[in-house]
């Protein structure tokens, strides 16, 4: 790792533990450990919230078990893919023990198990996003520096988001500096950092600004908004990257099923609240991903998403184009030639014969 890179982490990492030190304490707000399901089952409270966890469990085994059985099933080819990917399903496994433990009791010190899981997985995501699709190397020099980041947010606990107060601030700058971009105008990723950082100011300052934006900017909303944008944008070395925007599509869908917890758990008469959807729709995420792994190869070619979609619309413009060209071409060929060329068939031939020996020449 060139001393550049070694210094800028050590440097950002510097830079969070200071932050983290000199910044008030957001509390987190005890509205959010009301759930509308709080009932309870066979003794277990909050029974559907902590069942509805299940699904992260068996998925999460099953990836662990594919990345290293049988013989590498999912045929991975870049150093470190395999280290990422263990990651992201060691995380989402361990989301069905912390989700169920938090949710048996919620409050905050438990708040804290809930969140870790989810953490790793994400940075692991990251992690893998780099590694495919931008430089081999920098991904899995990643991996650690941003579990790193992820872990001490999280055991730091002093706000309400999942990733810590000031990550994004810290590490897309980082990326948006240190990793070559395959577009220009890479600095609007500093601008969008910097209005981040801004508006977590304002937020320490108890400015009443707390509404849907507030959910909406939050980072639980970054991967729905992160991960599709890479997936489109950054050419991938495998094929079936369309399961990246069905993962995510699933994970805003749980997004939005978590915020209309207690309408879906009146629209559903008590029988099933949005929370324990969420759960479910959050499992299809990894679900996605496993299939993606299993499916997919190395491409011959790199070309992103949005390339291809631009070839496939230039295509089929194109397409229409000529097939009215071609028309309009036809019917005056016919005219001006029947003028120009009138033996050209017998006066026996019928007038659709006669039109199609035109066309013809």
């Amino acid at each position: 790792m060139k001393k550049r890179t070694i210094y800028s982490w050590g440097a950002a990492i510097v830079i969070f533990v200071v932050l983290m030190i000199v910044t008030p304490t957001i509390p987190q707000s005890q509205a959010y450990h009301d759930f509308a399901d709080q009932r309870t089952f066979f003794g277990i409270p909050n029974a559907l919230n902590v069942i509805s966890n299940f699904p992260f469990l068996i998925i999460g085994l099953i990836g662990l078990v594919l990345c290293f059985y049988p013989d590498d099933y999912f045929r991975f080819s870049l150093r470190g893919e395999k280290l990422g990917w263990t990651c992201f399903f060691v995380g989402v496994a361990a989301v069905a023990f912390g989700s169920s433990y938090y949710h048996l009791h919620p409050d905050d010190a438990r708040l804290v198990w809930d969140r870790l899981p989810m953490t790793i997985a994400f940075t692991s995501i990251m992690a893998i996003f780099v590694i495919e699709r931008i430089d081999e190397h920098k991904g899995t020099y990643s991996i650690v520096p941003l579990l790193l980041v992820g872990l001490v947010s999280i055991l730091y606990w002093r706000q309400v988001l999942n990733f810590g107060l000031f990550v994004p601030c810290i590490v897309i700058p980082l990326m948006a500096i240190l990793l070559p971009p395959m577009y220009t105008h890479s600095t609007y990723w500093l601008w969008a950092a910097g209005f981040y950082l801004l508006a977590k100011v304002e937020e320490a300052a108890d400015k009443p600004i707390y509404s849907w934006t507030h959910h909406i900017l939050s980072v639980q909303f970054v991967p729905c908004i992160v991960i599709p944008l890479m997936a489109i944008l950054l050419p991938p070395m495998y094929t079936h990257s369309t399961y990246w925007l069905w993962a995510a599509g699933f994970y805003l869908l749980a997004k939005v099923e978590e915020a209309a917890d207690k309408p879906i758990y009146s629209w559903t008469h008590h029988i099933l609240s949005g929370h324990s959807i969420k759960h479910v729709c959050a499992a299809m995420v990894p679900v996605f991903l496993t299939l993606m792994l299993a499916k997919r190869s190395v491409q011959t070619e790199r070309i992103s998403l949005y390339k291809t979609w631009k070839i496939s619309w230039t295509r089929s413009k194109g397409k229409g184009t000529e097939e009215e060209s071609f028309e309009c071409t036809y019917t005056n060929v016919a005219v001006e030639e029947a003028r120009a060329v009138p033996d050209i068939a017998s006066p026996q031939d019928s007038y659709f014969s006669r039109v199609k020996s035109y066309a013809l020449l």
